[in-house]
């Protein structure tokens, strides 16, 4: 059999069009990344389709991996999403009961419907939230 005859085998391909799937940190290669490994890196994956799938826990788990050098550098954030994003943070972050304060975290509405102040008294740190403006002076 001479050298010419010889030829690269994958291991991991399946031989039948699908993706290879590698089982958890035996992917070894570092020209495929997750899409969280390349977020980290400043990329996204830029439309190019996954390439192989990584399980972990029995096949529980799972994650799609990207080929590095096809990735695309990550967009820059735009006024117009800067300002939705706000919007949407501020609605999960205000309470809807009669104090109105905007917290810094996400206050738990769907099971309260309120901050836990207005729920059932519990004070809450002075630090944590915003005190809202008086209504009387935004009319003004």
């Amino acid at each position: 059999m001479a050298y010419q005859d010889q030829v690269d085998v994958d291991p991991y391909d399946p031989a039948d069009g699908s993706l290879p799937v590698f089982r958890w940190k035996q992917a070894g290669r570092a020209n495929l990344a997750t899409r969280r490994q390349l977020r980290e890196m400043g990329l996204r994956p830029g439309g190019h389709e996954p390439v192989a799938r990584i399980e972990c826990r029995g096949g529980k788990r799972w994650a799609w991996l990207y080929r590095i050098d096809l990735a695309k550098p990550r967009q820059p954030m735009t006024l117009a999403k800067e300002a939705a994003l706000d919007k949407a943070m501020a609605a999960r972050q205000t309470c809807p009961g009669p104090c109105g304060r905007r917290y810094f975290h996400c206050l738990p509405l769907k099971t309260l419907g309120s901050c836990l102040e207005c729920f059932d008294g519990t004070p809450a740190d002075p630090a944590s939230y915003i005190v809202p403006p008086a209504k009387h002076l935004l009319a003004a």
